[in-house]
């Protein structure tokens, strides 16, 4: 979600095959100091000032606990902060104590030997039992726990109210509802699309997939098996891509489309529906419709269900190479936690992983129940493997998709060669 998502990318050309092969000259942990300066590192934002806010806030109840330390946060720009990664990941003395992570990444770094097992302390922090098990899944690999989710963003159906009053529709309730529907508006507005849907908009694509009871891979025992190819999931990819027709989203017009481009396609009234995240409610409020758009949880293919959304957004962890491993965790667990994580949405607008927090901010902002009750039915992630920051750089889903979509190959010839692809990956 929102720039996060490029960094699986980034990461895979900044870090190499260090992504994969631990340094030998990360230690573990060894001293446990309780004085001094904690690094803390937290993405950079558009609207820093409001994020460094909160921060702040926390640090000053942390540091008022702890007289002699010191917490210095740095705030990673986009373009540069996948090379800060490769230099902590490789030099222990450059790494971070506490860091935000990317939750697609956090795989990756444990894989590079980085981050540090955090399993006994979170089943004691007083506040880890109100966190959802799909997100506490998002940090754990294998069965150890290594960070804490720290907020999230997942994706719904919105549409145009106008369009909808004027054309007699109703809010559709089941993906046959989501079809017919988008088939009505594209043929009484031609110069709209029915639902906007992207060739390269993985995270769209994959509530589908989910829905159909598919799955990028399957894990036992703490290792993953390619799954794109199974039944199920290819029921999934032909739900999707059937939307890719001249009576909805024409091949032509949608292939190229990424998140970004579904998003820009509602905003300026192109589409009657598209599939976006509460992340990109103040792009659409900037866009020409502002004040003629509902959201709704997507509905999955049994009348009446939701289908599982992606739980993207950010986890925070402690580095293994930390000489302050109790400082570390005990920053993390209070920033992480209901306090602040209430008044990070109130200056960001990032909705808390924590249950009661979610209802809070629900009570507050109806605009966020769609998403909240999208949540609450259940949440789906992407391989918990290093092996997705490959899958992610190399275009696997989104190739698979787009020659589907443009006829060069059959729902189970693009999955079977995806699914090796994917093989290979987890296999390296």
């Amino acid at each position: 979600m929102r720039k996060l998502l490029a960094l699986p990318a980034l990461l895979a050309l900044a870090l190499g095959a260090g992504a994969c092969a631990p340094s030998t000259d990360q230690p573990a942990d060894s001293t446990d100091a309780k004085t001094g300066t904690l690094r803390v590192w937290l993405f950079d934002e558009a609207n820093r000032t409001a994020k460094e806010a909160v921060v702040n806030e926390a640090i000053a109840e942390f540091t008022a606990a702890h007289k002699d330390v010191k917490v210095d946060v740095s705030y990673l720009a986009t373009d540069t902060r996948a090379e800060k990664y490769k230099g902590a990941l490789n030099d222990p003395a450059s790494a971070p104590d506490v860091t935000e992570v990317g939750n697609t990444d956090l795989a990756g770094f444990v894989a590079s030997n980085g981050m540090a097992d955090v399993t006994a302390e979170n089943r004691s922090w007083s506040e880890g039992a109100d966190l959802p098990a799909d997100l506490v899944g998002t940090v754990t690999v294998g069965d150890k726990a290594y960070g804490v989710p720290w907020w999230i963003g997942v994706r719904a159906l919105y549409y145009r109210t106008d369009v909808f009053t004027q054309l007699g529709l109703t809010p559709p309730t089941s993906y046959a509802e989501l079809v017919s529907t988008a088939k009505k508006i594209r043929a009484e507005r031609n110069e709209m699309l029915g639902i906007a849907v992207g060739g390269l908009y993985t995270f769209g694509a994959l509530p589908f997939v989910w829905d159909a009871g598919g799955d990028i891979a399957t894990n036992s025992g703490g290792k993953y098996t390619a799954a794109i190819d199974s039944p199920a999931a290819k029921a999934g990819i032909k739900a999707y891509t059937d939307l890719f027709g001249a009576d909805i989203c024409p091949a032509q017009q949608c292939v190229d489309l990424t998140g970004g481009g579904t998003v820009e396609a509602f905003a300026a009234g192109r589409a009657g529906m598209a599939i976006l995240g509460n992340f990109n409610r103040s792009a659409v409020e900037a866009g020409a419709v502002k004040g003629k758009y509902g959201v709704v949880p997507l509905p999955g293919a049994r009348p009446g269900s939701i289908a599982p959304a992606f739980a993207g957004g950010s986890s925070l962890g402690v580095f293994r190479s930390t000489t302050h491993r109790s400082l570390a965790v005990e920053f993390m667990h209070l920033l992480a936690g209901k306090k602040y994580t209430l008044k990070l949405y109130d200056a960001m607008g990032f909705v808390p992983a924590m249950k009661s927090g979610r209802a809070e901010v629900t009570a507050k902002e109806p605009f966020l129940k769609p998403f909240i009750d999208t949540m609450d039915a259940g949440t789906k992630f992407v391989p918990v493997d290093k092996a997705w920051t490959t899958i992610d750089a190399e275009k696997i889903l989104p190739n698979m998709l787009q020659k589907v979509i443009t006829g060069k190959a059959t729902v189970d010839g693009a999955a079977a060669e995806a699914n090796t692809q994917i093989s290979t990956a987890l296999g390296k």
